[in-house]
């Protein structure tokens, strides 16, 4: 797709400087916006471009921002609580490309006619927070944040709030308590964010990658955008490969331009797997919280729909790659013992479920199974599903399920016959 729109350190560097940025087209986007755009306008064109959020949940981005109404204020928080194991595409755009995170942000700002935009960072971005917080100073001094921006009669104030590391802070509502001052705890929805957010006020939340593609759509316009990607899924995606490849890092392709083949083979991708003589033999196509696919689907397409068809999900397109060396069930023992760890305890089903479901893992990694943990596992799963207050609940459970369903037999192989 020659130069990257998002990971744009990778082509121009110290792009991380405010000159620099501004070198190349910089807030170009905002004072467009500003000067010949209305807030209806630029909410029309990042809806005409279909952009999905980078987040996880593939959300419309324009048609999240169209639900923000109501009386004054309003606000916007970008999700920079980047938890989930695998995914690491955010810090680099804070930490490399931060100005058009920031830029992007304003831009949202101005499309929902809010005055205040709160970044919340992971507890562990102490670094990535320090390199946001100096562009966000430079950003004020050079006139592109604070009152009467560009000259435009427009506030947009940006203010640097860093969590204290809960993976649960990731669901947009806990997010919010915290923000709020008060226990990382997921909300009972109805009412939602757009309608009654931070300070019960009407809000937008968006994650880093989400925002960074909102200065190029402004720039240069839906159309320019979606010849990028699918029909419904347009633009660039940062793809985050981990796990037993040679190369791993984040890369950058239009949506449904690459395979999970070329992600974990390409020369300009991962360049294969990290042994010699091994094959994939399980992915993880959204972090920890992905229901595994198997080696046999590398040539799915990475884009939303393609992903979806092949039993998973994109998600926040997180790769963790499993070569055939890998010991499912002990890799599942890690991931059950990371929800586990990090359940708020707010509901029932997953605070018990996610206790139980590491019970057992801890049975079958010390070689006690009983002949029926392996029915068990699926059944406090099936308990859980679809009775939990947030996503997290889900999350745990869905490379269990899968991982038994695809691997059965490493299960039992650990289930003593005595």
């Amino acid at each position: 797709m020659g130069q990257h729109i998002l990971l744009r350190d990778l082509d121009i560097p110290d792009i991380g400087k405010l000159d620099v940025y501004v070198e190349h087209a910089g807030y170009a986007a905002l004072r467009k916006a500003l000067t010949s755009m209305g807030p209806d306008q630029v909410k029309q064109e990042v809806t005409n471009s279909g952009l999905r959020g980078r987040g996880g949940a593939g959300f419309p981005t324009g048609l999240k921002w169209s639900f923000v109404k109501g009386a004054l204020p309003h606000y916007v928080v970008v999700n920079a609580d980047e938890s989930e194991p695998g995914t690491f595409k955010d810090r680099q755009l804070l930490e490399k490309n931060p100005h058009q995170v920031i830029e992007g942000a304003a831009l949202a700002a101005f499309a929902v006619q809010a005055e205040k935009v709160y970044i919340y960072c992971r507890g562990e971005f102490a670094q990535p927070a320090r390199a946001l917080q100096s562009a966000v100073d430079k950003a004020y001094k050079a006139g592109y944040l604070g009152q009467n921006i560009l000259g435009s009669g427009v506030t947009v104030d940006v203010a640097v709030h860093l969590g204290a590391g809960a993976y649960i802070c990731g669901e947009e509502t806990a997010l919010l308590e915290s923000l709020e001052g008060k226990i990382g705890q997921p909300r009972l929805r109805p009412p939602f964010p757009a309608v009654e957010g931070l300070y019960s006020r009407p809000t937008v939340i968006n994650n880093v990658e989400t925002l960074a593609n909102v200065p190029y759509i402004i720039l240069n316009g839906a159309a320019a955008y979606r010849r990028f990607g699918t029909e419904k899924s347009p633009g660039p995606k940062i793809y985050s490969l981990s796990g037993h490849v040679k190369r791993p890092g984040n890369y950058e392709a239009p949506l449904g331009a690459i395979t999970f083949r070329d992600l974990i083979y390409g020369q300009e991708y991962g360049q294969g797997l990290l042994r010699e003589g091994t094959e994939v033999k399980a992915l993880m196509p959204s972090g920890a919280s992905s229901t595994l696919i198997t080696g046999d689907k590398l040539d799915t397409p990475l884009d939303y729909e393609s992903v979806a068809g092949a039993g998973s999900m994109l998600g926040s397109a997180s790769v963790i790659v499993m070569d055939s060396t890998t010991d499912i069930v002990w890799a599942m023992h890690k991931v059950i013992r990371f929800f586990k760890h990090e359940s708020c305890g707010k509901c029932t089903p997953c605070r018990e479920g996610t206790y139980w479901l590491l019970h057992i893992f801890e049975r079958l990694a010390a070689g006690h199974g009983k002949p029926d943990d392996v029915e068990l596992l699926c059944s406090v799963a099936g308990q859980m599903q679809n009775k939990c207050l947030c996503p997290l609940g889900e999350f745990a459970i869905a490379p269990i399920l899968s991982s038994v369903n695809l691997f059965k037999d490493e299960y039992l192989a650990k289930v003593s016959q005595v």
